[in-house]
């Protein structure tokens, strides 16, 4: 895994919000990846069994997540909210214009301008890889959910596009693929940060392109731009670019060139129960049920 916490691989949030804009009006044509993830992380809802009145869509993009939790939760209000302003856009023109229970916030993640306890959900499909600070946003997270509320996500792992990665390196030194977070890491961010019962899985899912550049256009529709700190300031020689072709065409099986995408899906709780006395306080809390108890055994002493 490389070290997404080095300064090189920190992300630049200008050149995150800039990529996104310029995708944005092709963005829907070339996602299916991203739509993919988004319905198999709604299909979590067969098991996570909660009917939220109010939910966050974080990172909402152009707006295809939104659209699916609305078929299943008709009733509920929707913040949806991403640093880039025309995904956005995007989405609002697609929403009814009248008595729509649709808001639209243009904002970064680990800075909200909301409420605290607003919302019954907070979902969020990949976009927690475009984010340096994992504690910021989560901490954002618990603050903005109701006691008793979800937060449904996924992510990148650090699988993702190894190949091109690995033919990168076999160029030059420079950062040319964004780091991806481990899935054990997001985890202990989770719990860090407050959450409960964090619960995490991982899905392999590999892509077949005719050839690298086919990728690399791709890529580029989506916004998923090299956006870390570190990148190469100056444009990619056409020389360069020929040798990782070259590379990239040792992974050929089949007439098809793989690209893997790590996909990390999990949910956390924000607890029904928590504490709102101060570090000195002395009170507890008990349950009534476990206060009968012992009131009962104390009985039989």
């Amino acid at each position: 895994m490389q070290d997404s916490s080095n300064d090189v691989y920190k992300i630049d949030k200008r050149l995150v919000s800039s990529a996104f804009n310029a995708a944005a009006k092709d963005y829907d044509t070339s996602s299916l990846l991203q739509q993919t993830v988004a319905d198999r992380l709604i299909e979590s809802f067969e098991l996570i069994k909660i009917k939220p009145l109010s939910i966050l869509d974080l990172g909402s993009g152009t707006g295809y997540g939104s659209k699916k939790l609305k078929q299943r939760f008709k009733k509920a209000q929707f913040f949806q909210s991403d640093i880039a302003l025309e995904m956005l856009n995007t989405s609002r023109k697609q929403s009814p214009t009248f008595f729509s229970k649709n808001h639209f916030l243009c904002a970064d993640a680990g800075n909200m301008p909301l409420k605290d306890a607003q919302f019954d959900l907070v979902f969020s499909s990949l976009m927690l890889q475009w984010c340096s600070n994992l504690d910021l946003v989560f901490a954002e997270v618990k603050r903005m959910l109701k006691p008793g509320g979800v937060f449904l996500f996924a992510s990148f792992g650090p699988d993702t596009l190894k190949e091109l990665r690995e033919c990168w390196q076999q160029v030059d030194e420079d950062i040319h693929v964004n780091a991806f977070v481990d899935m054990h890491d997001i985890g202990d961010s989770l719990i860090r940060n407050g959450m409960d019962a964090p619960v995490l899985s991982v899905e392999h899912i590999v892509l077949t392109y005719g050839g690298c550049k086919q990728l690399m256009h791709e890529l580029k529709n989506i916004g998923a731009h090299n956006v870390n700190k570190g990148r190469r300031k100056t444009l990619t020689g056409k020389q360069r670019l020929d040798k990782v072709v070259s590379h990239y065409e040792t992974f050929r099986s089949g007439n098809k060139l793989p690209a893997t995408y790590e996909v990390v899906y999990g949910h956390a709780w924000r607890s029904h129960q928590e504490s709102s006395g101060s570090a000195g306080d002395n009170s507890q809390s008990i349950s009534l049920e476990q206060l009968k108890q012992d009131l009962k055994a104390r009985k039989h002493k």
